[in-house]
C-alpha cells in the first residue's frame, strides 16, 4: 500500500529529500507516484505536519 500526501502539506520538501526511490514530486501539494513508492514509510516520519499516511 503506498503511502499519500493529503492537503495539510505545506511543501516544505522533507519528504522529496527523504524518499529513497524518488518517487515524491514537487508542487503546491506535493505527490508521491504509487508505482514508484516502496512503502518505506521514511517520507511519512520525516514530514513534520503528519500530511502523509498509507494508502
Amino acid at each position: 500500500m503506498a503511502y499519500v500526501i493529503g492537503d495539510s502539506c505545506i511543501a516544505c520538501g522533507n519528504c522529496k529529500e527523504t524518499c529513497p526511490v524518488g518517487a515524491v514530486s514537487e508542487g503546491d501539494i506535493y505527490s508521491i507516484d504509487a508505482g514508484t513508492c516502496i512503502e518505506c514509510g521514511a517520507c511519512a516520519a520525516d514530514c513534520p505536519v503528519e500530511a502523509i499516511k498509507p494508502e
